[in-house]
């Protein structure tokens, strides 16, 4: 397998969903708790990326397999397997040294930290890769949005911040006499939360238009996505909806100290992210409309990403 075959296997230009909500958490935890450990932020980096692309290869492995249209963008050319004539075994040999790159990576960062990390970093692995493999795959329910949302907005944001105050109390497991104790700082969790949110709806609408472009092609390989549940015109209507929240929630944080008045600057990206809205709206086309997703969630998170980076 070429080096350019392996970068379209794992979409390289689409790592940038989860390298954003790292170096947010990374910002946030300069910004917030003045804290930087650079052993962790290197295992982490490694383990994510590594993840992030074995899932990715994944994915397209049980697409290909499982597709019953075999013919278009998404299977011919959207597809490196198809598309450059791979073979599966180099495809399996690719997603195992990616995985234990991974898990390596994950256990040395467990090792310098705590077992939070460990408990979080397992739930994470796991629905990373369910999300493609196993009889009823996420990615083939209405809950892709949510997971991608959720794990890949909010988790990696959190574990981002972690590692460099874990010793901090947010999260305190402890062990005595067989009893396990489990602190939360509740008030800390839910600044995170908010935080995270620019990245948890952009992600979302990524893997929401994602499907609503492909939304004939999966009835058809029967995945039955969230846009084949509510119908089109109302998943249009949710994907607007989910950019607004981004904007609502900025302001709320400012406005409850979490974040400098700096990062209202952000609010200036809603001049391009409604153009591209509109034009989503009236096209929908993975060849052609989809990368505006991609956009609005770059435009929105490295604006927010930057001026919380001036803030500090």
């Amino acid at each position: 397998m070429s080096i350019i075959s392996f970068l379209k296997l794992v979409e390289i230009q689409t790592k940038v969903a989860s390298l954003i909500p790292f170096l947010l958490g990374t910002v946030f935890a300069l910004y917030r708790y003045e804290q930087f450990n650079t052993k962790n932020f290197l295992f982490m980096f490694i383990s994510l990326l590594a993840f992030d692309m074995a899932a990715t290869a994944i994915n397209n492995y049980y697409d290909y397999k499982n597709a019953v249209k075999k013919y278009g963008y998404n299977y011919e050319q959207h597809n490196a397997i198809s598309r450059d004539d791979l073979s599966e075994r180099s495809v399996i040999i690719v997603v195992t040294v990616l995985l234990n790159i991974a898990i390596l990576a994950g256990v040395f960062l467990f090792a310098n930290s705590d077992s939070v990390v460990l408990i979080l970093g397992v739930i994470s692995f796991l629905v990373g890769i369910f999300y493609s493999f196993g009889p009823v795959p996420i990615s083939r329910m209405p809950l892709g949005e949510f997971f991608s949302g959720f794990f890949m907005g909010f988790i990696i944001v959190f574990i981002a911040v972690y590692i460099h105050v874990y010793d901090q109390g947010i999260i305190s497991i402890l062990v005595n006499e067989g009893i396990t104790w489990i602190g939360l700082d509740f008030e800390e969790i839910v600044y995170l939360f908010l935080v995270s949110i620019p990245a948890v709806m952009g992600i979302a609408n990524i893997m929401l238009a994602n499907n609503i472009c492909d939304i004939e092609d999966d009835i058809e390989n029967r995945r039955y996505t969230l846009p084949v549940y509510i119908g089109k015109k109302d998943a249009l209507i949710l994907f607007k909806y989910l950019y607004y929240i981004i904007y609502f929630i900025i302001i709320v944080s400012v406005f409850l100290n979490i974040l400098s008045p700096i990062v209202l600057l952000t609010l200036l990206t809603l001049l391009v992210v409604v153009k591209n809205i509109k034009l989503f709206s009236q096209k929908q086309s993975k060849a052609d409309t989809f990368v505006l997703s991609v956009k609005n969630f770059v435009l929105i998170n490295l604006v927010y990403l930057l001026t919380i980076g001036v803030s500090i």
